[in-house]
């Protein structure tokens, strides 16, 4: 009898003993907890290092918007980090050139029975898109005093660029058939340039089956100022100029000289993620 409640005595306490071992599961709130914890410390590393002016990262992606000084463009660029201070990037931008003398001139017509307003650029003879593909280098210059400073960086780079001539169409009342035309410039034709006949430019997508590539290449510099709170994010402002040259003469305007060169400057607003 004394042996068996012993037996008994000493398996209780082996119980009690591997359920006291066994790890505690952490609640939910626990589990938020220490989320919350993991998530601090990431913030107060990346503001660690932005204190100390370094932008340290293995990869960027990045949008932009650019408003230049004869029109726009738009453009993807991916960066790859290199060395504290220097990253490789290669962009691909697509925008559009205009004439400095480009001037709207407003019309009013009459269809089905309404007025109808609409416009057209009087001796505009292309629509002068563009497709650029480039590649080079982002400089650290300064880097971010604090969390709340901005990283000032050099871009420069080039590479190959593809001129796209689109005839520009406007819509006009032939005073021989007496019926409204599309049409385009050619060879000096009077119609094209006799106002009185003009009722608008034609459909944005008439002439997009007639498009010219000329091929060229392009360079580019600039500074960025990257003013994202955290390392993760780019938020930048960036200021630059742009050159282009193409193998032949871009007629844009029939009244104005052609060119092959162009220079312009730009602003464009940057927004992306580095990794």
């Amino acid at each position: 009898m004394e042996v068996k409640k012993l037996f008994v005595i000493l398996s209780v306490f082996c119980s009690a003993t591997a359920i006291a071992q066994q790890p505690v599961k952490s609640t939910g709130a626990d589990a938020r907890q220490q989320k919350k914890a993991e998530r601090r410390e990431k913030i107060n590393q990346m503001i660690k290092q932005e204190e100390e002016g370094a932008l340290i990262y293995q990869k960027q992606g990045a949008f932009g918007f650019k408003f230049n000084t004869d029109a726009w463009g738009m453009f993807y660029e991916h960066g790859k980090y290199k060395t504290i201070t220097k990253t490789n990037l290669w962009w691909l931008e697509f925008g559009e050139r205009k004439d400095r003398k480009e001037e709207k001139v407003p019309t009013l017509s009459a269809s089905g029975g309404f007025l109808v307003i609409s416009s057209y650029i009087y001796g505009k003879q292309n629509n002068f898109y563009y497709l650029k593909a480039g590649l080079g280098q982002q400089t650290l210059i300064g880097g971010k005093g604090n969390k709340n400073g901005v990283a000032v960086s050099a871009i420069y780079g080039g590479g190959f660029t593809a001129g796209l001539l689109k005839p520009y169409y406007i819509e006009i009342q032939n005073p021989s058939t007496n019926k409204r035309e599309d049409i385009k410039y050619a060879n000096n034709d009077s119609l094209f340039l006799d106002p009185t006949i003009i009722i608008g430019k034609s459909s944005f997508t008439k002439g997009f089956n007639e498009i010219k590539f000329v091929p060229g290449v392009h360079a580019r510099a600039a500074l960025r100022f990257d003013y994202g709170r955290y390392n993760e994010v780019l938020s930048a402002m960036e200021v630059g100029v742009n050159a282009e040259y193409y193998t032949q003469n871009m007629p844009i305007m029939l009244l104005n000289k052609e060119h092959k060169f162009f220079f312009n400057a730009y602003i464009s607003l940057v927004f992306g993620k580095r990794k």
